[in-house]
Formats: C-alpha cells, sequence, structure tokens
C-alpha cells in the first residue's frame, strides 16, 4: 500500500537536524502511512552536515543557502526564493519546522504562501522579550502563528499559545524531542578523544557562549569571568568548544588563547559534545539545547543569559540564570565548587523538557489529524 500522507522535514542548523532526527526515524517506521522527504536550506553549512551524517540522515533536497557573513534577512530571502519551487514541485501534505532559526521562520511563510499545513516541533517557547534572544524570539512566534499544529514540549509552552489565541485543539504537549536524541547518543560509546580532553583530579566546567545578544562587552566579561577562575581555583579546568562567527572566536582566542586549564576547541560534533556533557561538573551556557539536555544527565546549568525562553529548568532547580556579570559567574562556580549539597541539589532534578518519547507523541498526533481529515 502507498503512503498516503506525504510530510516535509525542513533543516538548516545543526539543532535543527539534532532535534528533527527522533522525528524522521519515527515517521519511517511508519512508511505504510507516511512518505517522508528531508530538505536541508544549509543555513549553517558544516554543523548541519555533521548532525545529518551522525544520524544517518541523507537529505532529499539541499537548498545551499549560507553564505560568508550572511544577515539573518540575506538567509530568510534565499530560504524564501529557493523553497518555494521545491515546495510548488513536491506538494506535500505537512511540512515541519522546528524551534526558532531563520529557516524555521522563513520555510513557515513559504509553506502558508501555498496553502500548504506546517507543522511546529518545539512550539511556544517565549522569553517575552522581542529582543532577547534576537532574532529567535520573534521567528519562533511568526512560525507558530502560521502553523496548524504545533507541538508544544512543556505544558507552560502550551498556555503560552493559547494566551496568544491559538485554540487548544491545535496544540499537542509532546515533551522535546532533544531528550530522545540525547539519550539515544548518550548511550552509544564514548568516543576516544574525550578521555583526552580530561585532566586527572581537576573538575571539569564546560562552556558555550555564542548568541548575538552576547556579541561585545557581554562576551569579553564572560571570558573575563573564566580567567579569574582559573587563576583562583586550582581544581578546575575550562573547556571551551568555540563557535566559528568571527564575533565569537576573535575575541574568545584574544583573551583565553593560552590561559593555564582552558582548552578553546574547534566546535565538536553532537556526539563528542553529549559525552563532554556527561563528564562535567557543570556548564556554563547561553545554549538552549544545553538547557534542556543537562538535566537528563544530571549536570547543573548556569545560563549566561539575562531571561531564558526555557523557565521550565530555572523554576526546577536544575538550572540557573546568571548573566554575563564576571562577579555573579564567579559566586555561582564557586558556591557549587565547593557546596556538594548545592551541586547535588541541581543535579537531582528530573528533566522537565521530556522522558525520550517526544517523537512518538508527534507521529501519533499527525496520525489522528489525517484520521479527521480523511
Amino acid at each position: 500500500m502507498c503512503p498516503d500522507t506525504k510530510v516535509l522535514i525542513i533543516v538548516g542548523t545543526r539543532p535543527e537536524a539534532i532535534k528533527m532526527a527522533p522525528v524522521v526515524r519515527q515517521l519511517r517506521r511508519s512508511s505504510e502511512r507516511f512518505e517522508v522527504r528531508v530538505c536541508a536550506t544549509a543555513q549553517h553549512r558544516h554543523m548541519l552536515d555533521q548532525a545529518l551524517d551522525l544520524f544517518g540522515i541523507v537529505p532529499d533536497i539541499d537548498l545551499d543557502v549560507m553564505q560568508s557573513g550572511q544577515s539573518p534577512a540575506q538567509v530568510a530571502a534565499r530560504v524564501l526564493s529557493r523553497l518555494e519551487p521545491v515546495l510548488q514541485a513536491e506538494r506535500p501534505d505537512w511540512v515541519l519546522v522546528q524551534g526558532d532559526t531563520t529557516t524555521a521562520m522563513a520555510a513557515a511563510i513559504a509553506a502558508h504562501y501555498l496553502r500548504l499545513r506546517v507543522g511546529h516541533v518545539e512550539a511556544g517557547l517565549r522569553s517575552g522579550d522581542r529582543t532577547n534572544p534576537f532574532p529567535e524570539e520573534s521567528n519562533r512566534f511568526i512560525a507558530d502563528h502560521l502553523s496548524y499544529l504545533l507541538f508544544a514540549p512543556t505544558w507552560r509552552a502550551s498556555l503560552n499559545l493559547q494566551r496568544e489565541g491559538i485554540p487548544a485543539a491545535r496544540i499537542q504537549v509532546t515533551g522535546n524531542t532533544v531528550v530522545d536524541a540525547l539519550l539515544e547518543v548518550a548511550a552509544w560509546p564514548c568516543p576516544p578523544g574525550i578521555s583526552d580532553l580530561l585532566q586527572p583530579g581537576l573538575k571539569l566546567v564546560l562552556v558555550t557562549a555564542h548568541r548575538r545578544e552576547s556579541f561585545g562587552a557581554p562576551l569579553r566579561d564572560i571570558c573575563r569571568a573564566l580567567q579569574a577562575l582559573v587563576a583562583r581555583r586550582g581544581d578546575v579546568q575550562v573547556v571551551y568548544p568555540v563557535h566559528p562567527n568571527p564575533n565569537v572566536c576573535e575575541p574568545v582566542h584574544e583573551l583565553l588563547e593560552g590561559q593555564a586549564r582552558i582548552r578553546l576547541l574547534p566546535p565538536l560534533d553532537y556526539l563528542n559534545l553529549v559525552h563532554l556533557m556527561k563528564h562535567s561538573f557543570l556548564i556554563l551556557t547561553d545554549s538552549g539545547g544545553i538547557q534542556e539536555e543537562a538535566p537528563s544527565l544530571g549536570v547543573p546549568v548556569l545560563v549566561l543569559r539575562a531571561v531564558t525562553e526555557r523557565p521550565e529548568a530555572v523554576e526546577a532547580g536544575a538550572a540557573r540564570l546568571v548573566g554575563t556579570c564576571a562577579p555573579r559567574i564567579l559566586a555561582e562556580v564557586g558556591r557549587l565548587l565547593d557546596d556538594p549539597a548545592a551541586r547535588a541539589a541541581m543535579a537531582g532534578v528530573p528533566n522537565p523538557y521530556g522522558d525520550g518519547h517526544a517523537a512518538q507523541r508527534i507521529v501519533k498526533a499527525l496520525l489522528a489529524c489525517e484520521e479527521i481529515v480523511h
């Protein structure tokens, strides 16, 4: 029997590929019902390809939009112009987008213009500040309000959508698919290179900081906090995989290159990153994905941001907002280093973002919707 529902999945960045990989796999397990096609915009070429390769996903369509020095507007324009003929040719029953990237927003607009049904994975996240994170807060708002089905990772995200007037019948609370991907990858053998990064007797502090709102003075303040941390504490090592954006890598290397017990790395593939997180004593990050992942690994997270659209981990006690001010960062890191009970309290919190079965719930919701349509 031929599949009766065609699903086109759009991915453009590494986080999108990681979070959509469980959905691709789950849909393909229902091949009698779904024809699955994957379109890569390649908003981030190399990092997207790494993640797709890890999960064995070969795109059926590649828009190859990435250009050096690209702005969000340029990415959006190229996605819109290159995706429209693809959608016209494919005529999918569903276009699935993920998260808050320019790819997700532009793909939702392109599908909407052709009256195609959009499903938004990781819908309903809100910081309440359109400028922080920027432009992600606006991207996800637009994608949400153009979507026919909205897959909210938490009840809070669902309530955010309902407050904005989206009918509850179009919202499914599924958990976050990143937990599905994380649990799978964390169970794989540890890559050999991880042990080379670990210094015996030292507590590993993993750092990731790359968001647009951290550019400039905030990122330099984070680097100064790391300088002071290793100067004051002989019991820690810092490992920092550095994003290739010049706004990140240039100041980070300027301030931290050659510092004792600070290791600067190129961006890690997801397998290595997950296993490095598993070995971390704590994580300093402005990443949204790591806020969702680390609770499943029992690693406390200090969030290098003023606000977060993922408050569930903060409210549960698995994460803490510390901003980018060096004294605050140092105080919070010191508290976790010196107080085992404080660290244990954060590390023991169940992950509020899911149980590893989000992709199954998404596919079940699509099947239920198709039953109604047919």
